[in-house]
């Protein structure tokens, strides 16, 4: 059966809409956390900016949700070009940032690996063979030792310090 004419484009479902009303909410949110310095470089209508500004004066949490859904309100006022810019602006805020915190982590990981399993040392020895190696050996004795007897832990901590200064 053919459709009618009015049928054939009815625009985007209320599913749709309410999805791209939550994302625009959310990037509102994100773009509330930034630094006041940071929030100036964001192409955004300066109404839009100052209402993002107040979020940070709200305290009570029923004005803050009320305060969240009258900006993502603002910010549905905006086409998808303007959105698009916002976003490529704000990875490259939060770029760098996300970069040195994924480094952190893995940092991280390769210290627990190393405590864990003498492998992971044997393996670290491999890709820095100028490591001195009797010291790292005594900083996981001593950060396993610390962790068993529940020691404050100093021994961990320089272990990550080293791994920091190698650069991995």
């Amino acid at each position: 059966m053919p459709l009618k004419p009015e049928e054939d484009d009815l625009g985007p479902s209320k599913s749709e809409l309410k999805r791209e009303m939550t994302e625009r909410q959310k990037l509102a949110e994100v773009l509330s956390k930034l630094s006041s310095d940071a929030l100036k470089s964001v192409p955004l209508e300066e109404n839009i900016r100052d209402a993002i500004a107040q979020t940070q004066k709200i305290k009570t949490f029923e004005a803050l949700r009320r305060h969240k859904q009258y900006l993502g309100k603002l910010m549905r006022a905006l086409d998808a070009e303007e959105i698009a810019a916002i976003e490529k602006r704000l990875e490259i805020i939060e770029g760098p940032g996300k970069v040195e915190t994924a480094k952190l982590h893995q940092l991280e990981a390769l210290r627990d690996r190393l405590i864990a399993n003498d492998a992971a040392l044997t393996q670290l020895i491999e890709r820095f063979p100028d490591l001195d190696v009797q010291n790292v050996r005594t900083l996981i004795r001593n950060a396993r030792k610390e962790k068993e007897l529940n020691k404050p832990p100093k021994a961990y901590r320089e272990i990550f310090q080293l791994l920091r200064s190698l650069d991995t």
